[in-house]
């Protein structure tokens, strides 16, 4: 049984739009302890990718750097507050610019790591900038469903964007996370992001993003890290993108 759903994983596995965005991770239903501050930080780089911008007055993805600090408080063992702020992004165009800000409501299965299965729900608001977004408000809701197995973990992330217009342009951007843990310090996976477009009628599979990320992990004092080289598997998605996530407890 493991077999068949480890198989269907990969067969399934999604990944990063062709535009930028200023956090790429997977959710995996970990935590901040209560009573604890957490800061992340994401950075990313579109190495190679689009030269003219998604939409009229946005940002031109390549050569970008994009990212936000995550500021995390753990308010129970089964929910955590988050603040990212500020969103930025510096082009060679425009220099450095702010894109605006998010909140959100983490809730998991508490102590998700010692679990076999693990599941949890974060919903996120987001407050956008004109050249970041078309909409100046949208939000997500982003379901988390995970096995630890042994060495492995298989985790996968069913998002869904609202540009607030209508149920019918809920946007199935779904990321999965496949890794294998060495050591309880150190694991490499593979991630991908996609984005496949509203919910009411897909895009065709050449205007998909689809992009897949080799990732490594250390977790360990006194930062966690993990960083990781993303390759677009289409002409719609972003050549290549690094990014770079590094995250402390403050207390």
């Amino acid at each position: 049984m493991r077999f068949v759903f480890f198989a269907a994983c990969l067969v399934l596995l999604p990944v990063a739009a062709a535009a930028q965005t200023d956090e790429i991770q997977v959710y995996d239903a970990h935590i901040a302890d209560p009573g604890v501050f957490n800061l992340t930080l994401h950075n990313n780089y579109i190495a190679s990718g689009a030269k003219t911008p998604g939409f009229a007055g946005g940002l031109v993805a390549n050569h970008s750097l994009n990212g936000v600090p995550e500021w995390a408080y753990g308010v129970a063992p089964w929910m955590e507050a988050g603040l990212y702020l500020p969103l930025y992004s510096y082009t060679p165009a425009h220099g450095f610019g702010f894109n605006g800000f998010k909140l959100r409501a983490l809730f998991v299965e508490p102590d998700a790591a010692k679990q076999t299965f693990v599941y949890g729900v974060n919903f996120e608001f987001s407050y956008n900038s004109r050249h970041w977004d078309t909409s100046r408000y949208t939000s997500e809701i982003r379901p988390i469903i995970g096995w630890h197995l042994g060495q492995w973990d298989v985790i996968f992330n069913p998002i869904l964007d609202n540009d607030w217009t209508s149920v019918g342009n809920l946007d199935f951007a779904p990321s999965t996370r496949v890794a294998y843990n060495f050591t309880p310090a150190f694991a490499l996976a593979l991630e991908e992001y996609a984005d496949f477009g509203p919910l009411r009628r897909f895009l065709p599979a050449k205007e998909q993003s689809h992009q897949l990320f080799i990732v490594g992990d250390y977790a360990a004092d006194p930062v966690d890290i993990e960083f990781g080289a993303g390759f677009g598997l289409n002409s719609a998605s972003d050549n290549l993108t690094l990014k770079l996530i590094v995250s402390k407890d403050l207390n």
